[in-house]
C-alpha cells in the first residue's frame, strides 16, 4: 500500500498492545502523538540552535571583539562539544529512571541559563567556559530520541526518530541564517558591535525557556500517562487482551505469570480491535483486526516485556553500554555525527579559505546548506531503513544500511579532501553528497537504535549520541592539528575502516527479548 497523505492529519492507529502510533500525525498537534512529536523535534532544533549560535559570529565578530586567535577559536569549537558528551552520558539513564519528557525540559532549562549569560564573556577563558556549559544543550538529543521512540511503534519508529533528529539538527543550519540577522538588525537600531552580538544571544535563552515549559506544561511521559505508572499500564494492557500478568519494576524484574495484585477488575477483553485516538488525544477503539491482538500469550507478555524501560542499576547501566550490539551503534554514530559536527564548526571558515570573493554572509550561507539538508537527508535514512524492515521483517538489513552509507560517506570525505575542489559548483556538490550519506547514516542510526537492548533504551541512546559527540571531539582536534582537505580525507578513511570492522557483529542478541 503507498503512502497516504491523510495520516499527516488524523489520529493514527495504535498498537493495542504498547499503546504506541503507528504513523506520524505530522500536522495535528492536537492530538497527543502530533504534539509529543512535534515538541520532540522543536525542542531539539531550539537547543541545537544556542548549542550552535557562536560559529556564525565567531570567525568574524566575536574574534575581532576578544582579540582571539585562530588556534582560540579551534580551541572553543573542541570544548562546545565536550559537555555535551558528558550530559549525554547522564541523560540517557536518567530518561530510564525519571522519564525522557523531565530529562528533556531539565536539559533544555540549564543550559538556557549560559546561554543567557553569552555575553558577559570578555576574555578567551570566559569563552571558553561559557560555550562549555552551553553544551549541555547538545544533550537534549538524547530524551528527543527516547521520547519519540517510546510514543512511535516499530514500524515507524525509524522514520520518527530520524525526522525529528533531522529536523533539530537543521538548527545548526538555520544559526547561520538567524545570528547574523539578529546581530544585523541590532546594529541598525544603533548598538555597537561590542554590544549587539551579547544581546543576541538573549533571543535563543528566550525561546529555549518557552519551549522547556511547553514541554512541561502541554505533553504527557508516555501514550499512557505518567512515566511512574508505565509498569501498571501495561499490565492493563494484556488484561484487556485477556493475559494477566505482573510487571516488575527492577532491572532484574520481569513478567510472571501471576495476577496482578493491585485490587482493579480487569477491563474486557477487546481482542480483535485497534485502538485509536480522537483529535483531542482521548482513547477510543474501532473493531479491526490486528496483528498483536492475535498473538499468544506468551508472544504478548514478551512483546510487552521488550517494550517496557526498567530502572537501570550501575551494573546493568555498563553492561548495555558496552555490549557489543550497543557499540556497533555508538562507533558508527562516532563517524557520521562526529563528522558532522566538526565540519559544521570549520565549513563556513573552508569556504572563506577556497572563495576569497565569499564574505562573511554567503559563506555562512552556503555552510548552512550543510546543516540544512538534514531536514532531508536524516529523514530520507530513517524512511528507508523502515521501508526495508517492513518488508524484509529482519534487523539484519537496518544494519547492512547503515554501514552501506557509512563506507559511502567515508568515500566522499575522502574525494572532498583529495581534490580540495576551488570551483565553488564542484565543493558544494560534493558537500551536498556528502550530506546524503552522512545525515542518512544518523537517521539509519537511530532507526536501528530502539531495536537494542529495548528494555534499557535511554541507556542505548545516551551511549550512541555520547559516541557521536565524542567523535565530533576527535574530528575537531584532527581539523585543529592539520589543513582541512587533510583532515577531509583523514576522516574518511577512519570512517570506512571503523564501518568494515563492525560489519560483522549482529544487531542484536539472540536472547534478547523483545526488539525484533
Amino acid at each position: 500500500m503507498g503512502f497516504n497523505p491523510a495520516v499527516l492529519f488524523k489520529a493514527p492507529e495504535i498498537n493495542p498492545i504498547t499503546h504506541k502510533a503507528r504513523s506520524i500525525p505530522f500536522f495535528n498537534i492536537i492530538n497527543l502523538y502530533g504534539r509529543v512529536f512535534f515538541f520532540s523535534w522543536f525542542g531539539f532544533f531550539v537547543a541545537f540552535w544556542s548549542w550552535y549560535a557562536f560559529p556564525p559570529l565567531l570567525n568574524d565578530i566575536i574574534k575581532k571583539d576578544l582579540n582571539l586567535t585562530k588556534t582560540d577559536v579551534a580551541n572553543s569549537n573542541i570544548i562546545a562539544l565536550c559537555a555535551t558528551l558528558i550530559v549525554r552520558l547522564i541523560a540517557g539513564p536518567c530518561c530510564d529512571r525519571f522519564g525522557p519528557r523531565y530529562t528533556f525540559a531539565g536539559t533544555l532549562l540549564i543550559g538556557a541559563i549560559p546561554t543567557f549569560l553569552s555575553g558577559t564573556a570578555y576574555t578567551r577563558n570566559e569563552l571558553f567556559a561559557l560555550r562549555f556549559f552551553i553544551g549541555i544543550l547538545g544533550g537534549a538529543f538524547v530524551p528527543c530520541q527516547v521520547w519519540s521512540t517510546g510514543f512511535f511503534d516499530k514500524n515507524i519508529v525509524g522514520t520518527a526518530n530520524a525526522i525529528a533528529a533531522g529536523f533539530g539538527n537543521a538548527g545548526g543550519g538555520v544559526t547561520y541564517f538567524l545570528m547574523p540577522a539578529i546581530y544585523t538588525s541590532l546594529l541598525k537600531r544603533g548598538l555597537k558591535p561590542h554590544t549587539a552580538w551579547r544581546v543576541s544571544f538573549v533571543v535563543p535563552g528566550i525561546i529555549i525557556i518557552v519551549v522547556a515549559s511547553c514541554l512541561i506544561l502541554l505533553c504527557e511521559d508516555t501514550p499512557v500517562g505518567k512515566w511512574s505508572e508505565r509498569h501498571r499500564a501495561a499490565e492493563e494492557n494484556l488484561a484487556a487482551h485477556g493475559v494477566q500478568a505482573k510487571l516488575v519494576d527492577a532491572p532484574t524484574g520481569g513478567i510472571t505469570d501471576k495476577v496482578s495484585n493491585d485490587g482493579t477488575n480487569s477491563p474486557p477483553s477487546v481482542s480483535g480491535e485497534k485502538i485509536q485516538y480522537d483529535a483531542t488525544g482521548d482513547r477510543k477503539t474501532s473493531t479491526y483486526a490486528d496483528h498483536e491482538a492475535q498473538l499468544t500469550e506468551q508472544q504478548m507478555l514478551d512483546t510487552a516485556r521488550g517494550e517496557i524501560v526498567v530502572k537501570p542499576s550501575v551494573k546493568d547501566v555498563f553492561g548495555v553500554m558496552f555490549s557489543p550490539h550497543t557499540l556497533v551503534t555508538a562507533f558508527c554514530y562516532f563517524c557520521s555525527f562526529g563528522a558532522e559536527l566538526s565540519i559544521n564548526s570549520i565549513l563556513g571558515t573552508y569556504y572563506q579559505q577556497n572563495f576569497k570573493k565569499l564574505g562573511l554572509t554567503e559563506s555562512g550561507d552556503w555552510a548552512a546548506m550543510f546543516g540544512l539538508l538534514n531536514v532531508v537527508c536524516r529523514p530520507i535514512g530513517g524512511i528507508v531503513s523502515d521501508l526495508l524492515f517492513r518488508n524484509f521483517h529482519n534487523v539484519w538489513v537496518k544494519k547492512v544500511l547503515l554501514h552501506t552509507l557509512g563506507v559511502l560517506t567515508g568515500v566522499f570525505l575522502i574525494v572532498i579532501g583529495v581534490l580540495n575542489p576551488k570551483d565553488q559548483s564542484t565543493m558544494f556538490g560534493l558537500i551536498a553528497g556528502l550530506a546524503i550519506f552522512l545525515e542518512g547514516g544518523n537517521g539509519a542510526n537511530f532507526s536501528l537504535v530502539p531495536h537494542v537492548n529495548p528494555h534499557a533504551n535511554g541507556v542505548v541512546s545516551g551511549m550512541t549520541g555520547a559516541t557521536g559527540n565524542f567523535g565530533g571531539v576527535m574530528f575537531a582536534v584532527i581539523f585543529r592539528y592539520n589543513s582541512y582537505p587533510k583532515s577531509f580525507w583523514i576522516i574518511g578513511v577512519i570512517t570506512i575502516a571503523m564501518n568494515l570492522g563492525l560489519c560483522w557483529i549482529p544487531p542484536i542478541s539472540k536472547k534478547q527479548i523483545g526488539g525484533r
